[in-house]
C-alpha cells in the first residue's frame, strides 16, 4: 500500500509516545489509540497526491507500532530491550506462549551466544601511577647557619618515590579469564619490578577460583590460590593462599575473610591473616545512598589499631563526597579528612589531609580518570605544625576553585557544545525527515482539528490557544542562548477528546506532529489554553505527564 519504513525510521520511534499511551496501557487503550490515528492518517481520506503519500508513511508507522505493542511476546521484548531486541536473530524459534520472564531468559541466552563471539576482542585495562613528593623543606627549614650554603635560598622539593602498575584482563570463555599485571617501584634511588599472571574460573553463581604466578627482581617466584564462595544468600568467604620463594627460603601466607550481610546496607567482616605480618581484623561497613561508615579493630604483629571513618555523599550532579577518619594504634594516631568531586564525565578529583603522630602532616591528591588512577602523596612536615595543616587544607581548595572557574568549567562547556554539534550533525538528516513528517502530519490534522474546535466551542470546552515545544531561555544569565521552539498548537488540539488532554510520561518529540527542535538539550512544553471561557497556562518538562484542564493552571487576572 505504501513505501516500506527504513530501519533508521523504526529505530528512532518511541511506539508508546507515538500512540500517546501509557507503558502499562491495556489492549483496549492501545486499540482505541490505534483506531483514532488510523482515522486521522488513512490514505483513502486524502485526495491530494502529496498528502496521500505522507499519510501512507504515517499510517504504516502507526500500524508498525500497534503490531509490536498488541502482540504480548513482541511487546515484552520491546519493553525490556527496545527495538534492537526485536532485531536479534533467534526469536523465531521461541515459543509464543512464553511469559515475559521466560522471554528475558531467552534473550539473555541469545545475547550470551553473541557476546562469546566477541570476548576475544575485549580487555579491561587498569593502571595506577603514584608519585611521592618530599616537600618538608617548605616548613622544616635548616637553621640560620646553613643559609649560606649554595642553593639553599629556595625550598628543596623532590620526588623520593614512584610506583607504576598496570593490568589487563582477557576473557577466554564465558567462565575463564586471564589476567596479566606488572609493576615498577623506586624509592630513594633503589627500585625493582614484578610481573604476575593469573587465571580465573567462575565455577558457578556461588563461587570462583584463581591461580596466580609471579616473579620479580627483589623477590623470588610467587605461587598463589584465591577462592571465593557464597555460603548462604547473606554470607560468603574468601581465602587467599600464597608461597613466596626467596633467598631466605619459602614464606607461606594465608588470608581468610568471612563476611555476612547484617542488613541490606551493612556488611560485617572477620579477617585472619597468617604469615609475615599475622593479624586478626574485624570491621563493620555500612554503605547507603548518602553515607559510608566504617569501624574496624585489628590485633596483630607488628600493627594493632582501631579505625573509624565516615563519608557523606551529596546528591548533586558532581557527586561530591566529604570524608573523615581517625586511626589509633601502636604506631601512633592519624586523623585524615578530605573531599572528592567529579570534574568531568570520566574524571574524579580528590584531596585529603593526613595529620598524625609521629608521621607529621601530608597532603594526598588523587585523580581517577576512567580506569586509571594517579596518586600524589606530598609529605609536608614531620612535626605537627598548624601552618602546614592550614596550607594543606586551604591551598587545594583555592587552587581547585580557581581551576574550576578558569579551566574546567570553560573546557566542559566547550566539550558539551562540541558533542551537541556532533550529535546535531549525525542526526541532521533524520531530524529533517522528522520535521517534514511533522509538518505533513499537521496538514493531515487540519480537518480533524477544525471539527474538534467546533465541538469544543459549542460546549465551552478545551481550546488550545497556543502551544510551543522546545528550549525556553528564562534565566537572565543565559540571554545569549537562543530559544529553539516549534509551534505544536494543532497537534495538541488534535489530541483533545471530551474536553480533556492527557500526555503520557514520555518524550513529547515522539507525538504525532512533533519533532525534536534541539537535539541533546533540555526541552519543555508550554501550553496556553482556554477552558470554560477562562485562560489557563502551564509549562511541563519534556518527559512529564500532563493532564489538562486543571484549576492550578488558571491565569489570575484580578491584578
Amino acid at each position: 500500500m505504501a513505501t516500506a519504513l527504513s530501519e533508521e525510521e523504526l529505530d528512532n520511534e518511541d511506539y508508546y509516545s507515538l500512540l500517546n499511551v501509557r507503558r502499562e496501557a491495556t489492549s483496549e487503550e492501545l486499540k482505541a489509540a490505534y483506531r483514532r490515528l488510523c482515522m486521522l492518517y488513512h490514505p483513502d481520506k486524502h485526495r491530494d497526491p502529496e498528502l496521500k503519500l505522507q499519510a501512507e508513511r504515517l499510517f504504516n508507522l502507526v500500524h508498525q507500532a500497534y503490531e509490536v505493542l498488541s502482540d504480548p511476546q513482541t511487546r515484552a521484548i520491546y519493553d525490556i530491550y527496545g527495538k534492537r531486541g526485536l532485531e536479534m536473530e533467534g526469536w523465531e524459534v521461541v515459543e509464543r506462549r512464553r511469559t515475559p520472564a521466560e522471554i528475558r531468559e531467552e534473550f539473555e541466552r541469545l545475547q550470551r551466544e553473541r557476546e562469546e563471539r566477541r570476548l576475544q576482542q575485549r580487555t579491561n585495562p587498569k593502571g595506577t601511577i603514584s608519585v611521592g613528593i618530599d616537600a618538608t623543606d617548605l616548613f622544616d627549614r635548616y637553621e640560620e647557619e646553613y643559609e649560606d650554603v649554595s642553593g639553599s635560598g629556595f625550598p628543596q622539593i623532590e620526588i623520593n618515590k614512584m610506583h607504576i602498575s598496570q593490568s589487563i584482563e582477557a576473557p577466554l570463555t564465558a567462565s575463564d579469564t586471564a589476567i596479566l599485571s606488572g609493576s615498577l617501584s623506586t624509592q630513594n634511588g633503589n627500585g625493582g619490578g614484578s610481573i604476575n599472571f593469573a587465571l580465573r574460573r567462575v565455577a558457578s553463581a556461588k563461587g570462583w577460583g584463581e591461580l596466580e604466578f609471579g616473579a620479580g627482581d627483589l623477590q623470588g617466584p610467587l605461587f598463589g590460590l584465591k577462592l571465593f564462595r557464597n555460603l548462604t544468600p547473606r554470607c560468603f568467604v574468601t581465602t587467599n593462599c600464597a608461597l613466596q620463594f626467596s633467598s631466605r627460603g619459602i614464606r607461606p601466607g594465608l588470608t581468610t575473610v568471612l563476611a555476612r550481610n547484617l542488613d541490606k546496607n551493612t556488611v560485617g567482616y572477620l579477617q585472619w591473616r597468617w604469615g609475615i605480618q599475622s593479624a586478626m581484623n574485624t570491621s563493620i561497613v555500612r554503605d547507603t545512598k548518602t553515607s559510608h561508615f566504617t569501624v574496624a579493630l585489628q590485633l596483630g604483629i607488628p600493627h594493632s589499631f582501631a579505625l573509624i571513618s565516615y563519608q557523606h555523599k551529596f546528591q548533586d550532579d558532581d557527586q561530591t563526597r566529604v570524608k573523615g577518619s581517625l586511626k589509633a594504634g601502636f604506631f601512633g594516631t592519624v586523623v585524615e579528612y578530605g573531599a572528592e568531586r567529579k570534574i568531568s564525565r570520566h574524571s574524579v578529583l580528590g584531596a585529603a589531609v593526613s595529620v598524625g603522630v609521629p608521621q607529621g602532616v601530608s597532603l594526598k591528591v588523587k585523580l581517577n580518570r576512567a580506569s586509571q588512577t594517579y596518586f600524589f602523596p606530598i609529605h609536608l612536615t614531620d612535626q605537627l605544625l598548624p601552618s602546614a595543616v592550614f596550607y594543606a587544607t586551604v591551598g587545594p581548595l583555592v587552587l581547585y576553585f580557581a581551576l574550576h572557574r578558569l579551566v574546567i568549567r570553560p573546557y566542559l562547556r566547550a566539550q558539551k557544545e562540541k558533542e551537541l554539534e556532533k550529535q546535531r550533525e549525525s542526526t541532521a538528516t533524520n531530524i529533517l525527515q522528522k520535521k517534514q513528517e511533522a509538518e505533513a502530519a499537521v496538514q493531515l490534522m487540519q480537518e480533524s482539528v477544525r471539527r474538534i474546535i467546533e465541538a469544543e466551542e459549542s460546549r465551552m470546552g478545551l481550546i488550545i490557544v497556543n502551544a510551543w515545544y522546545g528550549k525556553f531561555v528564562n534565566d537572565k544569565s543565559k540571554k545569549s542562548e537562543k530559544v529553539k521552539v516549534i509551534d505544536v498548537t494543532v497537534p495538541l488540539q488534535c489530541l483533545v477528546k471530551d474536553s480533556k488532554l492527557i500526555l503520557t510520561e514520555a518524550s513529547k518529540a515522539g507525538l504525532p506532529g512533533f519533532y525534536d527542535p534541539c537535539v541533546g538539550e533540555e526541552k519543555n512544553l508550554k501550553v496556553l489554553y482556554q477552558f470554560r471561557g477562562v485562560l489557563h497556562q502551564v509549562m511541563a518538562l519534556d518527559s512529564e505527564t500532563l493532564r489538562i484542564p486543571k484549576q492550578s493552571h488558571r491565569i489570575d487576572t484580578d491584578g
